[in-house]
């Protein structure tokens, strides 16, 4: 009876202290704390605090900036536009043709990136500029590629809106105006290529339908019927190389 007490001891024991043991043995994890000592904040610690959380920012609203200041909004749109011309359903998925946009994105921005690394982001990182100098120069690039897709029209409604003085110049132009306009432009333009893509598909789908009129045939729909003519019209011009080069071809 006092062996089996002893045993049970020995194990309740070993329960308590073993996980004890090795807490303390445990290597020790660094804390990354992102406080500041009242009265007692350096200049430099403040900044560099202030520059981590606004790169926390950005890369929490990097989709926004994705869908709004690159030339994805277009390209999305015109993929959308050949899906439903072609009558294809959910063929290609979702998936595939934004995965497609963004890797067409970073194709058509690839000068813009070049240019922003070597003026902005490299000095930064060799020190040689602070990091508002290398915020300022960043912008420079992604406004030109913005300036030169954006309608001064939509520009000009949210002048209008805010009732803003007029700019004499693109520089005075406030980048969340220019975001905004630049998004509308590769909407309007978005629709416009859809539109003209459709046309082809459209005519294919009136011929269809009249001939099967023509035969008598008209509980056939004549969708099911054009559908594989489409696929096969789509196939013989290589539709995929002409759509994805005439959409980077608009930007240049």
């Amino acid at each position: 009876m006092t062996s089996k007490r002893f045993v049970v001891l020995l194990t309740v024991l070993a329960a308590v202290l073993l996980p004890a043991l090795a807490w303390a043995q445990a290597p020790v994890i660094p804390k990354l704390s992102m406080e500041l000592a009242a009265g007692q904040a350096d200049p430099q610690e403040v900044s560099t605090l202030l520059e981590i959380l606004f790169l926390l920012t950005i890369l929490s609203i990097a989709p926004a900036i994705l869908l709004t200041m690159t030339s994805f909004t277009r390209i999305i749109i015109v993929f959308h536009f050949i899906r439903q011309a072609m009558g294809t359903q959910q063929m290609p998925p979702n998936q595939i043709l934004a995965a497609l946009a963004i890797f067409m994105t970073m194709v058509i921005m690839y000068p813009v990136g070049k240019t922003i690394n070597e003026t902005a982001l490299q000095p930064y990182m060799n020190e040689t500029i602070n990091f508002t100098e290398a915020l300022t120069r960043a912008q420079v690039p992604i406004r030109q590629f913005m300036f030169k897709h954006t309608r001064e029209k939509d520009l000009s409604i949210f002048y209008s809106i805010t009732k803003e003085p007029r700019p004499e110049n693109k520089e005075e132009v406030p980048t969340i105006m220019l975001v905004a306009a630049y998004t509308i432009s590769e909407l309007k333009t978005g629709f416009t290529i859809g539109f003209l893509i459709y046309i082809p598909f459209l005519i294919l789908d009136m011929v269809v339908a009249s001939i099967l009129l023509a035969m008598g045939m008209m509980m056939l729909p004549p969708v099911m019927i054009s559908l594989p003519f489409k696929i096969l019209l789509f196939i013989l011009i290589d539709g995929w190389n002409l759509l994805v080069g005439s959409l980077v071809n608009t930007f240049q």
